[in-house]
């Protein structure tokens, strides 16, 4: 394959909401260029990015795929992402390797929950955004209506490149108001256009849509200002690089028409990719670390720097082993190439570098900076780290994902499987940043954790399907939490004579409640050498352990701090143990005097369903002990915020279906942990002592 340069070279994100078309479209695209022989459908298990089974499976895109297109003097890289929330963080990781982002918008929805989070999400990385109003053929879709609903969400900025020839299922192509010209696109598929003259009923309307948009490309460049006022008009040799200008600078952000699945406006999205979307070079220099908290450093996207590289997503392969998507953040990475991996130290040998077509890796020499590849059978390397040259070291920031909002027990089918499971599992938490997998001491259950149930159940899935493991999945766990409300002060004593040597020591502590969040924190205010030193860590300690096996039902005691003041201890009986088991002891006995409390995860929860269905839903939520917190109208959309306790939400997604015949979506991430009411701890506290949680052993 041809190597391409910085300046030729386009990292294009397609983000957007769920089912708005991204991994069809990018199938439509690549056939245009010619880099498949055959249009791929979702529909039929077809597509290009889409080929994971479970994609197929559920006609949904899962995790980020790649492809690339090579058109005209420039090679598109695509990054499709999925769409929905509970797979969200796959779009969040994968962004940091895109200059530019293709926000898809639903010719007949418009305007979804997604949208707008994506769209932050650009906005967030600084990255030059154009819309698609994509699937145009439909029944009901209408681009004025998507058109306006953007404008209304994103400002005067977005403003229209194309305008679509007809509607509905008369819709054959767009006219392009940059060339003034019209493309009609032919019913076989093909995503070639032809040209033609802007039909008379149109001409009125594209000639206003033309003289708005060069009067936004105009408007924050003084040149073409000035040659604006002279002449009227912009010139096509200037305003082609003016709109790339203003795309890049953020000022415009414009708005182009497709059809996916019948492949129109694929040529013209292509050509508006190549001359409009900045390429690598263009977003001039990347920023990272000397060191791990070190100083910031920057280093210029460019081939002549000291080689980096940022590895921005993992492949869990059965058959490859750990495949590494990278993006050349600077230098030029060869073949066969011996790198030092800067986040986690140790050498690595790249060997059999390639680019990524969907599933197929296509092997080459080399690849220049800005460029996107794949390596398979690195070492230690996970995403997030920072390869590059010896002497030159930096490291990139790795994305901050939100913690898991959900967990399940899982258990193996058989002996076989349980042997298997560890090993699969951590192939599965290299590929998926989000997932989470544990197992709890006081249970002794396996527990992994997601973004939500259809997430976790994602996961059992390619553990039974690529790794051949089986488990079987419990009612989810709550991750409740135990903390204090008052203070105490307490002492805790252990002794024990057993002939010889004995166990003795004594701690003297406080208790004091802590702010929602602060976690633990412990003050030692011995003085005059009531407690050796050497003791101390060991008191911490039994208070840490006592307060993770929690003391009401089980839960980590967290948000409160342990001030140790005074007790006592003998020359040959004392050890660490010893005041390990005073310190647990000192702290259960606190605990009695504390007022605890269980405390239990609020999520921010954001619905959006048809008008006529708002009140059902406000009226749901107060049920499930939530509190709203506002509500929108978009585009004949209620969008309701609340707060509602996650155990509230475990069955929502299904209830949510029946009240709206599936026609609601919501979206849900972690605030902040409150306290649980009386009623309900009570219920909680009394199932976990019947299920024998946070029964005391007797202590030897």
């Amino acid at each position: 394959m041809k190597i391409y340069d910085g300046t030729n070279l386009r990292n294009v994100a397609l983000v957007g909401h769920g089912h708005t078309g991204k991994t069809q479209l990018v199938s439509a695209l690549l056939f245009t260029a010619g880099m498949v022989n055959r249009l791929g459908k979702v529909d039929e298990g077809t597509s290009v990015t889409d080929y994971d089974e479970e994609e197929i499976q559920r006609k949904v895109s899962i995790s980020v795929a790649l492809a690339h297109a090579e058109w005209g003097k420039s090679k598109i890289n695509f990054i499709d992402t999925p769409g929905y929330n509970i797979f969200f963080h796959e779009t969040e990781g994968a962004v940091v390797a895109a200059d530019a982002a293709l926000l898809l918008i639903h010719g007949v929805a418009g305007m979804e929950v997604q949208t707008e989070k994506a769209w932050k999400l650009a906005d967030k990385h600084g990255l030059p955004c154009a819309l698609v109003i994509n699937q145009l053929d439909r029944d009901r879709a209408s681009f004025e209506r998507s058109l306006e609903a953007a404008k209304s969400a994103f400002g005067r900025g977005v403003v229209p490149v194309v305008l679509p020839l007809g509607e509905e299922r008369n819709f054959k192509g767009v006219v392009d108001l940059v060339r003034m010209k019209a493309c009609l696109y032919d019913a076989h598929g093909s995503g070639k256009a032809k040209e033609a003259e802007i039909p008379a009923e149109l001409r009125a309307a594209a000639d206003e849509a033309h003289e708005a948009l060069v009067e936004m490309v105009a408007e924050g460049n003084d040149k073409l200002l000035e040659e604006f006022f002279e002449k009227g008009t912009i010139p096509l040799d200037d305003l082609v690089p003016g709109l790339r200008q203003a795309v890049l600078d953020r000022r415009v952000f414009p708005v182009l028409a497709t059809s996916g699945l019948s492949n129109i406006g694929s040529e013209n999205l292509l050509n508006f990719i190549a001359d409009a979307l900045p390429s690598p070079a263009d977003r001039s220099e990347a920023e990272g670390f000397a060191s791990e908290g070190g100083e910031p450093v920057k280093r210029r996207i460019a081939d002549d720097q000291a080689l980096s590289v940022f590895v921005f997503k993992t492949v869990a392969d059965p058959f490859a082993g750990r495949v590494s998507y990278f993006r050349v953040m600077s230098g030029v990475v060869k073949n066969e190439a011996n790198l030092v991996n800067f986040t986690r130290g140790g050498g690595e040998r790249l060997s059999h570098i390639a680019v990524v077509q969907g599933k197929t890796q296509v092997p080459v020499a080399e690849l220049r900076a800005g460029d996107l590849g794949a390596v398979a059978k690195l070492k230690d390397t996970l995403t997030g780290d920072t390869l590059g040259d010896k002497g030159a070291p930096i490291i990139y920031p790795k994305l901050q994902l939100a913690e898991p909002a959900i967990s399940f027990a899982i258990e193996p089918r058989s002996r076989g499987d349980e042997d298997k499971l560890s090993s699969a599992i951590h192939r599965m938490l290299e590929e998926d940043s989000l997932l989470r997998f544990s197992r709890d001491g006081q249970t002794k259950e396996f527990l992994i954790a997601g973004s939500g149930q259809q997430h976790v159940e994602v996961a059992v899935a390619k553990l039974k399907k690529r790794f051949n493991v089986e488990v079987t999945l419990k009612a989810p766990k709550v991750p409740y939490r135990e903390t204090i409300r008052a203070k105490a002060d307490a002492q805790g004593k252990h002794k024990k004579q057993t002939g010889g040597h004995g166990q003795y020591g004594e701690c003297k502590i406080k208790l004091e409640p802590l702010a929602r969040g602060a976690g633990f924190e412990f003050v030692n205010d011995i003085f005059g050498g009531a407690i050796p030193k050497n003791f101390i860590p060991a008191v911490e300690k039994g208070i840490v352990e006592a307060a993770a096996r929690g003391y009401l039902a089980g839960y980590p005691v967290v948000d409160f701090r342990v001030i140790l003041y005074d007790g006592s201890y003998h020359d040959v009986d004392s050890s660490e143990i010893a005041f390990k088991l005073a310190g647990s002891k000192g702290f259960k006995a606190c605990m009695e005097q504390a007022k605890p409390c269980l405390l239990e995860p609020i999520m921010n929860v954001e619905i959006t369903v048809p008008e006529t269905n708002s009140g059902d839903i406000m009226g749901n939520l107060n049920g499930r002990r939530g509190r709203i917190q506002g509500m929108d109208n978009k585009s004949g959309s209620a969008i309701v915020k609340a707060q509602v306790p996650l155990s509230e939400m475990l069955t929502y997604a299904s209830d949510l279906t029946s009240m709206t015949q599936g026609r609601g979506t919501y979206s849900m991430e972690f605030s902040h942990y409150d306290i649980v009411p009386q009623h309900i701890a009570d219920k909680i506290v009394g199932a976990s002592k019947a299920a024998g949680v946070g029964k005391e052993e007797e202590e030897e």
